[in-house]
């Protein structure tokens, strides 16, 4: 029953973001927005949590206004999703540039399996899509929803322009394969772990627990790993759609590190950099990354009592 309730809402949802105007759909999403600051208390605590822990010498009135930009953002995430049902890769890409290409189309030329390690900032679900259409298969690791209608319709849009899903229960075997037929591997890896899943890193100065999968692919597949993340270009002119930016970062080559390091240090020093790039891309521009998970949990539960 539960399943049809979000099934209407989601096709509800979906035809006001299409007839509305843009300038009326983005103030009835700063409304809701606003609605879920104050009314969401649970994830407004962990929100502010977390930008103390990151960002110590913020005041309070910045962090509260951080903490409202970020659901604006995350709101405007929802109705992006739903306006980019059934596009096709010339609609995609007019709304995205790129920035350090020429380092992903350097590790493109070496013909060498390729891990693109991103975090759930900014848009990741058009991210995906971009990827795709500029750069060809894409399989993405990811869990699917409780909802299984939602799933479905979830699943229909992240599989277009040949993306492969793959479920992360048990991804290991199709994620070597991915990568042995050269396809991009997407791998989000910036939530929390449990500590017998990932491996000790730092955070913004802050011990956390960091997976490790990007990291133990890249080694059993002579992948090389790439960090990247799309950022959100606002338009002043609120009758107009925002456009994107995906920004690469230096690759992290695990055979380069092997040759320094054992296995296990490779491997290691391989999850602190993505950790580093994650942090540097978040400090450029926080109010766009998904602040609502626990981030710190494993080292300091006590600070989201």
């Amino acid at each position: 029953m539960l399943d049809y309730f979000y099934l209407g809402l989601y096709h509800a949802l979906r035809f006001f973001v299409k007839i509305a105007p843009k300038c009326v759909l983005k103030g009835f999403l700063k409304s809701l927005a606003s609605a879920f600051y104050h009314l969401d208390k649970k994830h407004t605590n962990i929100m502010r949590v977390n930008l103390k822990m990151c960002f110590a010498t913020l005041k309070d009135d910045e962090i509260e206004r951080l903490i409202k930009k970020n659901y604006y953002n995350f709101a405007l995430f929802g109705a992006e999703f739903l306006l980019n049902q059934n596009t096709t890769k010339e609609q995609i890409l007019s709304k995205i540039s790129f920035e350090n290409e020429e380092l992903f189309n350097s590790v493109l030329s070496q013909n060498r399996p390729i891990i693109v390690q991103t975090a759930h900032y900014g848009n990741w679900e058009l991210f995906s899509l971009a990827m795709a259409a500029r750069y060809g298969a894409v399989s993405i690791i990811g869990r699917a929803l409780d909802s299984g209608k939602m799933n479905e319709i979830l699943s229909a849009n992240r599989t277009r322009f040949d993306i492969e899903l793959i479920d992360k229960k048990s991804a290991v075997k199709q994620a070597l394969k991915a990568l042995n037929n050269r396809r991009l591997l997407g791998i989000l890896v910036d939530q929390n772990t449990a500590k017998n899943e990932g491996l000790e890193c730092e955070f913004f100065s802050h011990k956390i627990m960091h997976t490790h999968a990007a990291s133990v692919f890249a080694s059993k597949s002579g992948a090389i790993i790439i960090p990247a993340f799309i950022e959100r270009n606002e338009n002043k002119d609120k009758s107009k759609d925002d456009s994107f930016k995906i920004v690469f970062y230096e690759p992290i080559d695990m055979q380069v590190l092997s040759q320094n390091h054992s296995k296990e240090g490779a491997i290691r020093l391989a999850t602190q950099a993505q950790s580093d790039a994650t942090a540097a891309q978040i400090s450029k521009k926080p109010d766009e990354y998904f602040w609502m998970h626990k981030k710190f949990k494993c080292f300091y539960k006590d600070s989201y009592a």
